[in-house]
């Protein structure tokens, strides 16, 4: 059961995370993905608190129709590796910011991959959940026109938003509003 067009909107990427807590680092790269207009779903999926779940969600994704899977985790950080190894579907691994590490471990941990299982490893936090939906969508573009231009575009958007501003020191800053005084009579009741 294959996809005849790239009109449908089956998803095409799988974002995972080990927990509930990492979707604060996660939603940039769906995010990312929805305004390239690459459909995606997303999930908990915990290496850990649910193995057999994530077994049976990386085994499958593949007959479901998922080309590229994100795959983020902090701390230990199993969550990418594990899903590699039961895949052979392109598996992006972001680290998620920990906090007693700041993401170091969780970097390691993913990147440290034996030989004969790959992972492809993004930078620590936001900017590795963004890179890892375009670097999905870059992948998906070999193969659908749509999402290549759409990258493109996005690129051409970023490459302008520079040249519209090549000197920061004459950029106009957004104004911050002043905190409310607080008067005598505010502190009173």
């Amino acid at each position: 059961m294959g996809r005849k067009t790239e009109n449908t909107r089956l998803p095409l990427v799988g974002i995972i995370m080990g927990s509930s807590s990492d979707w604060e680092t996660m939603e940039h790269a769906a995010t990312t993905l929805k305004e390239l207009g690459v459909p995606h779903e997303t999930r908990v999926v915990s290496a850990h608190r649910t193995p057999d779940l994530l077994f049976e969600y990386a085994s499958s994704a593949e007959k479901r129709g998922i080309e590229v899977i994100i795959a983020g985790a902090g701390g230990a950080a199993h969550l990418p590796g594990m899903t590699a190894s039961k895949t052979v579907l392109p598996v992006l691994g972001v680290p998620v910011e920990s906090k007693a590490l700041k993401g170091l471990d969780s970097l390691l941990s993913i990147a440290q991959m034996p030989g004969g299982i790959p992972v492809g490893t993004l930078a620590i936090g936001k900017a590795g959940a963004i890179n890892a939906a375009l670097l999905a969508a870059a992948i998906l573009g070999g193969k659908y026109p749509r999402i290549r231009e759409a990258l493109r575009s996005f690129r051409k958007a970023q490459m302008g938003r520079v040249l519209a501003n090549p000197d920061p020191s004459k950029a106009v800053l957004p104004q911050k509003k002043k905190p409310a005084k607080l008067t005598k009579k505010r502190i009173r009741a």
